[in-house]
């Protein structure tokens, strides 16, 4: 399995038992969608290897208690802590409305209510506090805030995603 046809669940942060149980910090909204996992993709190094879990526990809010096929003991253990943990794209339950998962816009059209077209979505960067749209516009890139209120409309069908930002915004990069 490659990496780009799966996302990013969680990670495993600590050990449970001397059993070999570890527990993973999952990265979502809603894990109660994940406790009952059949297997995941645990990252080494650059491959992604599945791994058969025998029982989950959801504890915690959104840390899974997780007991592997094969890991037995703290030291195989010790071989997957602060492994990343994937799972194939298709997993990811449908958003409707204006929900959307942030690899699903990449190339979407960003409109303006009040600019008309923008430019293409290349990229999201969620490094910052806030979320930021990586908007190209003819070469320049334009960076706008990912705020609820600010998005008034994702048209999937037709790949777009319309905005309405403040006065001033857009034109600070098309000055």
């Amino acid at each position: 399995m490659k990496k780009d046809d799966c996302f990013y669940l969680g990670k495993i942060v600590r050990k449970h038992s001397f059993k070999g149980e570890v527990v993973i910090k999952l990265d979502t909204d809603e894990p109660e969608l994940y406790e009952n996992l059949e297997s995941v993709f645990v990252q080494h190094g650059s491959n992604l290897i599945p791994f058969f879990m025998e029982k989950t526990l959801l504890q915690k809010g959104n840390q899974l208690r997780v007991k592997f096929e094969g890991v037995d003991s703290e030291a195989d253990a010790d071989g997957i802590m602060k492994s990343g943990i994937y799972l194939p794209l298709n997993m990811l339950p449908k958003l409707e409305g204006n929900k959307f998962y942030f690899h699903e816009v990449i190339g979407f059209s960003l409109e303006d209510v009040n600019h008309g077209i923008v430019g293409e979505i290349s990229a999201i960067n969620d490094t910052t506090a806030q979320p930021l749209f990586e908007v190209d516009r003819d070469g320049v890139e334009l960076l706008i805030p990912m705020i609820d209120h600010f998005i008034k409309k994702i048209d999937r069908e037709n790949k777009t995603i319309l905005v309405e930002t403040p006065d001033g915004l857009i034109d600070l990069y098309l000055e």
